[in-house]
């Protein structure tokens, strides 16, 4: 072992906003100890190369440059999981000695990993085969992560899709037309019920609330002939399924598939039962790529602290956490275990509601 204390930081999983201001806060904190931290490049991918591909990060790598920028400067993966790691001939390979060998080779003491919940098992899982230590940090623009209140990225999203409406209300109003906004979330409706909040929608269809596309077009023929208005928002999160039960997704190159086209199915229907002109928007990867706002880059900074902190005490198998307005840590194993969807009883469901705002049911 080495005599100064080394520990790493990778990020894995899916982009978002606020990952490089994570990092830059886990490197003063570290730095400040008199502690060497390496960053590993491309999460796991990293570990898995031979030679390994990481970095000495120091101070003055990061100055305030460095936390606006959106994505992460250590790159990151979010397919190939090395328990079962896809090989070129169709067979699947058990590599995760090769990535406990990785964090050997590179002698550290501790790992700090910024991902969502999926890479959170993993992690956990090479963790625990392979001896080391580890400490999460939550990341996903979906805050569909249990036991904290907020993930780094989230807020984000919010703020971009919010400002996507402010965008559309002008347009939708100038043309007489109903606007749909489709975005991502993945199994979780957060970022569509806070941003339809923020921006006004008059329709918001999230994954945990069943809707009928009668009560959406009753809402929006309500607007015109009650309210005498000229336009509507819609926000559909990409999860949402068809009123038969079926997922809209996209087939990628290799095969791969991902959420995606509910919008345009949402905007067909409203179209036919309503006889009013409807457009569609589907910000995807917008909503990653953005820079942080303050709120994403105050809860990163936070994180990145904390997780230092914590293996300075010696804590491990631990997640950095928001509660109740402060920085907290509970085990990775019931974070993974208790996902964060949105609930029937939530304050934005029935903030919503009281706002007349149809959410479809």
């Amino acid at each position: 072992m080495a005599e100064k204390k080394r520990i790493g930081i990778l990020t894995s999983g899916g982009d978002c906003a606020g990952l490089n201001a994570v990092i830059r806060a886990a490197v003063f904190a570290a730095v400040s100890r008199g502690w060497e931290i390496y960053g590993i490049e491309d999460g796991t991918a990293g570990l898995l190369d031979r030679p390994i591909r990481y970095q000495k990060l120091t101070r003055e790598m990061f100055d305030t440059t460095i936390m606006r920028l959106g994505g992460t400067i250590l790159g990151t993966t979010n397919k190939g999981n090395p328990f079962k790691f896809p090989m070129p001939d169709g067979t699947f390979k058990d590599r995760t000695q090769e990535i406990i060998d990785g964090i050997k080779e590179l002698e550290l003491e501790a790992v700090i990993a910024i991902g969502g919940d999926g890479s959170m098992d993993i992690l956990r899982g090479l963790a625990k085969r392979g001896g080391f230590n580890l400490v999460t940090i939550p990341k996903t623009m979906d805050n569909d992560v249990g036991k904290t209140e907020i993930s780094v990225g989230f807020e984000t999203a919010v703020h971009v899709a919010t400002e996507a409406l402010d965008r559309l209300q002008p347009t939708a109003a100038s043309h007489d037309r109903v606007m749909v906004l489709e975005v991502m979330g993945r199994d979780a409706g957060h970022v569509a019920l806070a941003a339809g909040i923020a921006g006004g929608a008059d329709v918001i269809l999230i994954p945990e609330i069943s809707y009928s596309t009668d009560k959406i077009a009753e809402k929006i023929m309500s607007i015109r002939e009650q309210e005498g208005r000229n336009f509507a928002l819609v926000v559909v999160s990409e999860a949402v399924k068809t009123e038969t039960g079926g997922a809209r997704q996209v087939e990628h190159y290799g095969g791969k598939k991902t959420y995606g086209g509910i919008g345009y199915y949402i905007g067909d229907l409203i179209a036919e039962k309503t006889g009013f002109e409807t457009r569609v928007t589907v910000l995807g990867h917008v909503l990653r790529g953005s820079s942080p706002i303050h709120q994403d880059r105050i809860v990163a900074a936070a994180f990145g602290v904390h997780a230092v902190d914590l293996v300075a005490q010696g804590k491990f198998d631990r997640m950095v956490a928001w509660s109740n307005r402060s920085v907290i840590d509970v085990p990775i194993e019931e974070a993974i275990a208790s996902y964060h969807a949105v609930n029937q009883d939530d304050a934005l469901v029935h903030t919503a509601r009281a706002l007349g705002i149809c959410l479809g049911d």
